[in-house]
């Protein structure tokens, strides 16, 4: 048994937006099936970190969650900034299993539990919007953060944010202080691609931040293992894993 991670697919299968357009992502999708496929098997648990489809309806992810279905593991998705199909998890969840989807599973407000790790996490949101309204966001962001993390209960706990919770020179303080509050030493997110990634995957606080964006290595997929066997502990290296 194994968890990994994986951010931002930026899925169009059924809709005209694809990647591959832009620099850097020419054939992704084919690496991140080969990889997936080689590395991950049907019991281990993957975290897709936000921005999964361009789909802007709920609906109309059918192509691009047939996908991620028939691929290996158990998935739990979280809401990226670019997944405007997002609804409410009730909504999603009776979807999911009204199209058969039942490898696929949303991360909002609760936990997933894989042997003694609770699998907790949101959104986030960027800490430098400051306005009225985005001071609104952020505190529902540390609500919903509070709770995913309070799921998990007494099990040792990984958090997965889409945006990054630290930045140079910066931090969202309120989720910062939450992951700090219930004992989080590791934090992944997404959100970020190409040379935006590097100065932002940093350790500091007693906790350790990694970025799991899909371009992170020279623009090639990856798919970061978290643990690997029997439920031990580590951070991989992207030099040892996956970039094919």
């Amino acid at each position: 048994m194994a968890i990994f991670v994986v951010g931002d697919l930026h899925l169009s299968l059924g809709g005209d937006k694809p990647m591959d357009v832009f620099e850097g992502w020419e054939g992704y999708l084919p690496k991140l099936e080969a990889n997936w496929r080689t590395l991950i098997s049907p019991q281990d648990t993957v975290i897709l970190a936000g921005d999964t489809s361009w789909a802007m309806k709920l609906e109309d992810t059918k192509t691009d969650f047939a996908f991620i279905q028939n691929l290996p593991g158990q998935k739990w998705l979280l809401k990226g900034n670019h997944d405007y199909w997002w609804t409410t998890a009730r909504k999603m969840e009776r979807y999911l299993t009204e199209n058969g989807f039942d490898t696929m599973h949303i991360l909002h407000n609760n936990a997933c539990m894989v042997g003694d790790y609770a699998l907790c996490g949101t959104r986030g949101w960027p800490f430098d919007d400051t306005n009225a309204q985005d001071a609104k966001i952020m505190a529902r962001e540390a609500g919903r953060l509070r709770m995913s993390l309070q799921a998990g209960e007494s099990a040792l706990k990984i958090a997965f944010l889409h945006y990054p919770p630290v930045y140079p020179g910066g931090c969202a303080q309120p989720l910062v202080d939450i992951l700090h509050e219930f004992g989080v030493q590791q934090c992944y997110y997404g959100h970020l691609h190409g040379k935006s990634i590097q100065p932002r995957a940093a350790g500091g606080s007693g906790a350790k931040w990694m970025v799991s964006a899909t371009s992170w290595f020279r623009r090639t997929v990856c798919i970061f293992a978290l643990i690997k066997s029997v439920i031990k502990a580590f951070v991989c290296s992207f030099f040892q894993f996956f970039c094919l």
